[in-house]
């Protein structure tokens, strides 16, 4: 089961992510006691060209991590015809008590290096790397979660046992089991979009307010994460049905596979992006001050507050198309 091609890639991402985040962080350790750009010696000259080499192949990591989130996802999906009971992701990723856990870790990670790499972005526009110090005092934050995300992935591998009958999502958004899950299906179909049309307007309203008086994209990253968890809860509760055509179907891992079109990449993507950048927006907000930074901070927050906004945008009209193309009538 482990030797297969994406279970291996995904392990060396893993792998390699621990082992920089490691020695990143030993680096991070010695910037943050002794960085220093006023002194003119030696041993500054090395820690400056050692950033360089640190902070790129962190980058490079970090990247990399992007990428296995979408490839775990896929690849849990598309091992479910290897376990008796499993239909989609969610029968898959119960097959063992690890399963789910590293699906959270994995998006908590996400997050993680979209905003470390946001980060390295705004401090290298300042021409004497205002925000080093930042940055790694960020990359030791993250390294512990990239050590739990590695070992918990892990240990998910090496415990599927073909020979387990595991649940699928008929069993996991059920009233019987009491769960977030449940609770997100359990969320009336009307109410979950007007609650998401209502936290939409929400974030609108904080971007336009951001991008004319040049602050509160601090209230803007909270109306991210805000819509971010009631654009899942809406795919659950209600916008998963139009999909399936069918009242009672709410998994929000069957929306990925060929029979329906792939439709579900066109709503994770843009959501998780959106709610990145729009993150990233509101972590640079307390930095725009800073002497070197103080022309081109402003635009990169801009450029984020906008992509975040598209996102939004291009995660709503998908809604919206996915609704309007459906058979299902769940309103009048």
């Amino acid at each position: 089961m482990i030797f297969q091609t994406p279970i291996m890639a995904l392990l060396l991402v893993a792998g390699l992510a621990a082992l920089t985040a490691l020695w990143a962080g030993g680096f991070a350790v010695t910037v943050l006691r002794r960085w220093d750009l006023t002194d003119m010696g030696a041993r500054q000259l090395r820690m400056e060209r050692m950033t360089e080499l640190v902070s790129t192949l962190f980058a490079a990591v970090m990247l990399a991590e992007l990428a296995a989130l979408l490839l775990f996802v896929f690849n849990a999906d598309r091992m479910s015809s290897l376990f008796v009971g499993a239909m989609c992701a969610v029968g898959t990723l119960n097959v063992n008590d690890y399963g789910f856990p590293a699906l959270y870790l994995k998006i908590g990670v996400f997050f993680a290096a979209v905003i470390w790499l946001i980060l390295d972005r705004a401090d290298r526009l300042g021409r004497d790397y205002p925000l080093t110090r930042v940055k790694y005092a960020a990359l030791l934050a993250i390294t512990p979660l990239i050590l739990a995300d590695g070992a918990v992935e892990l240990s998910y591998f090496l415990d599927m046992q073909t020979d387990v009958i595991t649940s699928c999502c008929s069993k996991l958004f059920t009233p019987n089991n009491p769960n977030l899950a449940n609770q997100m299906a359990g969320v009336g179909e009307a109410q979950a979009l007007w609650l998401l049309g209502l936290t939409a307007l929400i974030a609108l309203a904080a971007g336009i307010a951001a991008l004319i008086r040049k602050r509160g994209y601090g209230l803007y990253a909270l109306a991210s994460a805000l819509m971010f968890g009631m654009g899942l809860t809406a795919i659950v509760a209600t916008i998963s049905l139009y999909i399936y055509e069918n009242p009672n179907h709410h998994c929000p891992f069957c929306i990925l596979k060929p029979e329906y079109g792939y439709v579900g990449y066109a709503l994770y993507v843009p959501l998780f992006l959106a709610t990145a950048a729009g993150l990233g927006a509101g972590v640079l907000s307390p930095f725009q001050k800073r002497a070197s930074l103080a022309g081109p901070l402003p635009g990169l927050m801009r450029r984020l507050l906008i992509w975040s906004m598209a996102g939004f945008a291009t995660f709503g009209i998908v809604c919206l198309i996915v609704i309007w193309r459906s058979h299902l009538i769940l309103f009048g």
